[in-house]
């Protein structure tokens, strides 16, 4: 149970973090200010928080007009929900609930 609630834990957390980001992104790029890179943005995504930049590029509306963003957030959203879905069905993974 305790791994389990770190991975929920780690996941809240770096979608939240992959949400703040593109609102950042977006009021720096209103500003003509210090930018986040685009590479961080999708290392971000990459490493669990595809679902909040998702998210946070339709709330703040920003990115929507690059292809590889349209296109590669929810390609690596359905990537990780697919890898996410296989650990929980493998046979060979045990996690402990109780």
């Amino acid at each position: 149970m305790e791994t389990l609630l770190w991975i929920l834990g780690y996941l809240v957390m770096i979608n939240l973090i992959g949400f703040i980001l593109m609102g950042v992104d977006k009021r720096k790029a209103i500003k003509h200010s210090w930018r986040i890179s685009e590479a961080t943005l999708f290392l971000v995504a990459l490493i669990g928080g595809s679902l909040g930049s998702f998210i946070g590029m339709h709330v703040f509306r920003h990115k929507t007009k690059h292809w590889y963003f349209v296109w590669g957030m929810p390609i690596i959203l359905i990537i990780q929900i697919i890898l996410v879905g296989a650990l929980v069905i493998a046979p060979w993974i045990s996690i402990s609930i109780m």
